[in-house]
């Protein structure tokens, strides 16, 4: 005799609580997804993000043969009462060698500040390869009013940097981080006016 019994249907009970584990599921992965984005920038360069702590247990022969020039940009972020600039405009480096170059920043305001540097590189592709053994991007900055200062980072490219790229710009953009909480504060209500608009100055 053939068998005609059809499945007993899932009852709302079940169903409910499958489609309550999907969504929490779904949330987990999505709440994964902004460290994982994290790592893979960190490892791979990808997007022109650096690492935000200094490189360990670099020892490498310095490249005689090769050149790699440098580009240094400086750009305030956007009503930041800061002078901010490089001791020089660049240089010129071997991959492999130790390096070190001085940015310069003031408060020019008679207030005690806070501020935060973030580096980036381009291409994009160079940024895995250029290693930070110290830098003042690594920490909060303190200044006192009208207080000038000179920030060293201390840096190596690597040898196995692409045979392609042959020059590097590394720029970093300044926070007053204090400017930077009531932006973010400022950007959770879209009708102010500062979340509409903003600009920034560059200098070089």
């Amino acid at each position: 005799m053939q068998n005609n019994r059809q499945p007993a249907p899932i009852s709302s009970k079940a169903l409910s609580f499958r489609l309550l584990a999907l969504a929490v599921a779904m949330f987990g992965f999505g709440f994964l997804l902004v460290p994982i984005y994290d790592a893979f920038c960190e490892i791979t360069g990808f997007g022109g993000k650096t690492a935000d702590s200094a490189a360990v247990d670099v020892v490498e022969m310095v490249d005689q043969s090769r050149e790699v020039s440098l580009e240094f940009v400086t750009t305030v972020n956007q009503y930041a009462p800061w002078e901010f600039r490089s001791s020089t405009d660049g240089m010129t480096v071997h991959p492999g060698g130790i390096y070190e170059a001085t940015f310069i920043a003031r408060n020019l305001t008679d207030k005690h500040k806070t501020a935060q540097a973030v580096p980036s590189v381009a291409p994009q592709q160079a940024a895995s390869f250029f290693k930070k053994l110290e830098c003042f991007c690594f920490t909060k900055q303190e200044f006192m009013p009208g207080e000038e200062k000179e920030m060293p980072v201390r840096f190596i490219v690597d040898s196995d940097l692409p045979e392609y790229i042959d020059t590097i710009t590394l720029s970093y953009t300044f926070f007053d981080t204090a400017r930077l909480t009531d932006d973010s504060a400022e950007m959770a209500h879209p009708e102010h006016p500062a979340s509409k608009t903003g600009s920034h100055n560059v200098t070089r």
